[in-house]
C-alpha cells in the first residue's frame, strides 16, 4: 500500500513553546490514521501543517508526494478539512454555503448545485437545502461541515476532533458517514481525545504527548500490548491520564 503523507523531523514552535518535536509519521492510501492525545499535544499543529496552513518549522512533509512547503496549492485542491470549530457562513442557507465554498475549486454553480444536493443527501440533511445555518442542530451544523469538506471529491479528508460537542446520537451518524468514506476509498485523517471513536474508525493511531509520538499501532495492537482500553495505554505510555 503506498503513503499518502510522510513526515520526517516535523517541528513546529509558537514563541518558546515547541509545539511538534521532531516526529516522524507514514499514513498510506486508504486508511484511517487517528492523533491520539488531551488537547494542547500538538494534533491540531500536525493536521494544519498537513493541509497546508501553517508552515513547517523543521522537518518535511509530503501529500501526495508533494512538498507542504513547495506546492501547498496544488496539495490543497486534492484534499478536504473538517476544522475543530464550526466556521459556516451565518448569512447564508445550507445550499448557498456549499455553492459558494466549491468556488475555491474553480467548481462554477451550474457544477456545484449538483454536487451539493448529492453532498446533502450523503450527509442527510437534504431536506433543510434552503434552511439558514442559524436555525440548525449541532449535529446537523457538523453533517454540513462533512458536506461542504466533500464538493471537490478529496481525496484525502482530514478532519480535526470531528465530534466534539455532539450527542452519543449525532456523533454515532458521523461515525457511520466516515466509515462509508472509507469503504469507498477515501483516507482519513483525524485528531480525537475520544477513545471510542478512536477504535470505532482508526486502522492505526500515532499517541502524541507533549508534541511528540510515544507509540503508533492499531487501536487492537496497543491495548493488547499495554492492557485496558487506549486510556490505560495512555495513562502507561505517558504517566498521567489523557485528560490532563
Amino acid at each position: 500500500m503506498e503513503s499518502i503523507i510522510t513526515a520526517r523531523g516535523l517541528a513546529k514552535s509558537y514563541n518558546s513553546l515547541r509545539a511538534v518535536d521532531g516526529i516522524d509519521f507514514e499514513i498510506k492510501t486508504g486508511e484511517c490514521f487517528g492523533f491520539l492525545g488531551p488537547n494542547g499535544a500538538g494534533k491540531t499543529t500536525v493536521m494544519k501543517i498537513i493541509y497546508c496552513f501553517l508552515p513547517p518549522d523543521e522537518g518535511e512533509v509530503k501529500v501526495f508526494d508533494i512538498d507542504v512547503k513547495k506546492e501547498p496549492w496544488r496539495i490543497k485542491s486534492r484534499i478536504g478539512v473538517l476544522p475543530q470549530h464550526e466556521n459556516l457562513d451565518p448569512d447564508l442557507s445550507v445550499m448557498e454555503n456549499l455553492v459558494v465554498y466549491a468556488r475555491y475549486f474553480d467548481i462554477g454553480k451550474n457544477a456545484s448545485v449538483p454536487i451539493a444536493w448529492e453532498m446533502l443527501e450523503f450527509a442527510e440533511i437534504k431536506e433543510k437545502a434552503d434552511v439558514n445555518i442559524l436555525k440548525l442542530s449541532g449535529g446537523m451544523k457538523r453533517r454540513l461541515q462533512l458536506a461542504r469538506a466533500l464538493m471537490n471529491y478529496p481525496e484525502l479528508l482530514v478532519l480535526d476532533e470531528p465530534t466534539t460537542g455532539l450527542d452519543p446520537h449525532s456523533r454515532h451518524t458521523v461515525w457511520d458517514k466516515l466509515n462509508q468514506l472509507k469503504e469507498q476509498g477515501t483516507t482519513l485523517l483525524l485528531t480525537t481525545h475520544y477513545m471510542e471513536e478512536a477504535e470505532a474508525l482508526c486502522d492505526r493511531v500515532a499517541i502524541m504527548d507533549r508534541g511528540k509520538i510515544v507509540a503508533t499501532d492499531s487501536p487492537k495492537k496497543l491495548m493488547e500490548r499495554h492492557g485496558g482500553n487506549l486510556e490505560h495505554v495512555y495513562l502507561t505510555l505517558t504517566g498521567r491520564p489523557l485528560e490532563a
